[in-house]
């Protein structure tokens, strides 16, 4: 069990958010973070630590007034640590070589690969043959809907028709080396982790799954690890020391260990 840091940027900030509260009209979302750093200090701290894996989100879409500015702090933080970061947020087919040029270690893709609510399968096997399996990360991100787990896009806010279940674990992982899974009910909120999204996840043993949402103190640590088995890596934003929060990465690495 790893933690993986985060750096969301949004508005050419670097940012923690209320993740169901992002939109795309008037690039809002409700804030609980701005930094006054630009991404490439994060990302410099986290190679000093000696963490590997983490995510770089880029929260603005392509044509939004502040995508380039955000992408700009994204390129930024992959220099600063080359093929130690992940990099996720509209990567397609035309740009994922880009970003892994530039330094990601891996590209983290969701909506390119689901089309009205429906995994387009020519995109996905277009990206696996561009990008290889071992450096793609399938963020299967998801929210409940009549007591099941359903993978949601565009910004979190569209539901797809896909549970997320063993099954669905069992065939994308045929297409990625890793999942990246937030949990977007909890997520950005800082009150407690989804339990049986955990307990689903720790069961399922073929390739690396990282989850995000709800993790506000120690004793979250320590019941995800029980949950989850050992197995389930986790990333943490805003109850982070970094972020405004009170918890120690120096802290959570030790009770992973």
């Amino acid at each position: 069990m790893q933690f993986r840091p985060c750096i969301d940027i949004h508005n050419g900030k670097v940012k923690q958010i209320v993740g169901g509260s992002l939109k795309d009209e008037g690039d809002f979302a409700k804030e609980n973070f701005t930094s006054v750093e630009n991404a490439d200090y994060f990302a410099r701290y986290y190679q000093k630590l000696g963490i590997r894996g983490g995510h770089v989100i880029l929260l603005n879409k392509e044509g939004s007034d502040y995508f380039e500015a955000t992408k700009a702090q994204a390129l930024l933080a992959l220099s600063a640590y080359p093929q130690g970061l992940q990099v996720g947020g509209g990567i397609d087919d035309r740009n994922a070589a880009q970003y892994l040029d530039a330094g990601a270690s891996h590209v983290i893709v969701t909506s390119y690969v689901f089309r009205d609510g429906q995994i387009d399968y020519d995109n996905l096997e277009k990206l696996r043959a561009q990008v290889g399996r071992e450096r793609l990360v399938l963020d299967l991100s998801c929210r409940k809907k009549n007591g099941q787990y359903y993978i949601v896009t565009d910004r979190w806010q569209k539901y797809t028709d896909i549970v997320l279940d063993e099954k669905a674990l069992d065939f994308f992982a045929g297409y990625c080396s890793e999942f990246l899974i937030h949990a977007v009910d909890v997520e950005g909120k800082a009150n407690g982790i989804e339990i049986p999204l955990v307990e689903m996840l720790g069961g399922f043993e073929q390739i690396p799954v990282t989850y995000a949402g709800g993790v506000h103190d120690y004793e979250d640590i320590r019941l995800l690890k029980r949950v989850g088995k050992g197995r389930v890596h986790v990333t943490i934003g805003s109850a982070l020391s970094l972020f405004g929060g009170t918890m120690e990465i120096e802290k959570i690495m030790e009770l992973l260990r």
